[in-house]
């Protein structure tokens, strides 16, 4: 693969290794860890919830992500060996792209077990992707911006999902249960119809099925659509807005995570929140590996997580080629395939600690170009805050606390925006001239609907391909890859690649 980025003029210092006043490192880090911190913490809440997991549990798995944000990234901005970190400013934390995959798992199997498999999925994918870099370095041309668009606007639409349901109190399928003494009544009537039935025909006649006199009767959830914790959504939704239209600098940086402190306030107002696992929470503890147990490992699942691996790689080659332009830090293809190993590496981190598959943070990468610091080590001291919140449970406590519904209104937000990157990148994309990419992004999204509209079109397919074929993510990234490939080859486009990263700013 070609280098694709500037030359550094060597008359001019090199801004990427510039070491900053320990002050100003702390607060230029501290801020880079304010902008990742809701979307850090989110993937292990929607997963240990997918999983049933105990709140305490779920307190472990943020302490743990933290933790291994902290670590991943030190690895990554300062380098680990000639063949780990590509020695930018890159905070790095877990990925959106394997929620959809790995709550499919979590459905299969909750609980510990399903925790187990998980991480074991995880693992394998690690080291495989660790395997895989240096030739995910040179797959570029396989991925330009009308596929790598196309499947981050169908993970912001899949994760939609996700947001909604906080906002909602629980997915769909919680809104209405089985009335069971209802149930029971209409079996009774229907057993004595069939018993009076049967008593009326003729000696050797068979007895006719017993059926329900009507549809099985339901009841609404009265927390499912709340009214009022949907208006604490939409109040948390306004209180970003506002921030984000009214905010400067900083502020409206952090406009989602200010959001979150102002619903928790109302929440809390409201006797909606509360902090009594807080307070039995120690105020330090130690991070351990395989919390859960062995990790147990399943090939599908380990293939699937590789295929979002796949995807993470190229998201995560379009960040630095970015941040490579941004900086001015002159990339080779060693470099890529280190800052590509070190996803794989952290993966294998975030499995062995009980924490997910990790990648580049863009909104990060839009920080760097916002505040014009290039250094490397503000992303170092980042790394340091990230570890030491890791190994404070208190913390962990406080951000599990946080109701569904509150996260709603930031879901919204914070996936909708993932959507709207996609629909940017695509923004660059030659419909024009070339209208085979029409049908390249109509397809690929209307494949990656299937399991977001038809939840059980696998029904009646080998149940270990569904974690595999319920994803939509995957179904888009492989209709994508395919149909442009047979629409227009496997020509390279590293400047398109390089605007589609410039304008992810918000997965």
């Amino acid at each position: 693969m070609a280098e694709h980025t500037l030359e550094r003029n060597p008359q001019q210092p090199d801004a990427v290794d510039e070491r900053l006043p320990a002050g100003r490192l702390f607060t230029l880090g501290l801020q880079h860890v304010l902008v990742m911190y809701a979307g850090a913490v989110a993937v292990p809440l929607i997963i240990g919830r997918a999983l049933n997991l105990s709140p305490e549990q779920v307190a472990m798995l943020i302490s743990a992500d933290l933790f291994c944000c902290g670590l991943v990234t030190l690895i990554q901005s300062l380098g680990f060996g000639r063949h780990f970190g590509i020695k930018l400013p890159v905070m790095m934390g877990v990925t959106f792209a394997a929620v959809g995959p790995m709550v499919a798992m979590a459905n299969v199997q909750g609980g510990p077990e399903g925790a187990r498999a998980i991480f074991g999925a995880i693992i394998g994918a690690g080291l495989i992707s660790i395997a895989i870099a240096p030739l995910m370095s040179r797959l570029l041309r396989f991925f330009p911006p009308v596929v790598t668009g196309t499947i981050i606007a169908i993970i912001g639409i899949s994760l939609m999902r996700v947001g909604i349901g906080w906002a909602m109190g629980g997915p769909a399928p919680l809104a209405q249960s089985v009335d069971v003494p209802r149930l029971a009544a209409m079996v009774d009537q229907a057993r004595e119809s069939a018993t009076a039935a049967a008593a009326n025909l003729a000696p050797g006649t068979a007895a006719p099925a017993m059926k329900l006199p009507g549809p099985i009767p339901m009841q609404n959830n009265p927390n499912y659509g709340a009214l009022d914790n949907m208006g604490v959504a939409a109040f948390v939704l306004v209180a970003i807005l506002l921030l984000v239209r009214y905010g400067r600098g900083f502020v409206a940086n952090i406009a989602v995570l200010l959001g979150i402190v102002i619903g928790c306030f109302a929440a809390a107002g409201l006797g909606k929140m509360h902090f009594d696992k807080v307070a039995k929470a120690p105020w330090f503890d130690v991070v351990t590996p395989f919390a859960f147990g062995m990790p147990t490992f399943d090939v599908v699942m380990i293939l699937t997580m590789t295929l979002v691996m796949i995807v993470v790689m190229i998201e995560s080659t379009g960040m630095f080629l970015a941040l490579s332009e941004i900086t001015g830090r002159r990339i080779g293809q060693k470099d890529l395939a280190a800052g590509l190993r070190t996803d794989g590496l952290g993966t294998v981190i975030g499995g062995v600690f009980n924490t997910f598959p990790y990648t580049s943070f863009s909104q990060n990468v839009g920080l760097v170009g916002v505040t014009g610091v290039k250094s490397r080590w503000v992303c170092v001291a980042a790394g340091i805050i990230m570890i030491v919140l890791g190994l404070l449970p208190k913390m962990a406590a406080l951000v599990e606390s946080v109701p569904t519904f509150v996260l709603g209104g930031a879901g919204l937000v914070m996936f909708g925006m993932v959507a709207a990157t996609g629909i940017r990148i695509l923004a660059n994309v030659d419909f024009k001239s070339n209208r085979n990419n029409l049908y390249i992004v109509a397809i690929s999204i209307g494949a990656g609907m299937i399991p977001l509209v038809a939840p059980r079109w696998t029904q009646h397919m080998a149940h270990s391909l569904h974690p595999l074929l319920e994803s939509g993510i995957l179904l888009t990234a492989i209709s994508a890859v395919v149909l442009n490939l047979y629409f227009n080859g496997g020509k390279e486009d590293s400047v398109g690649a390089i605007e589609a990263a410039k304008a992810a700013e918000a997965h």
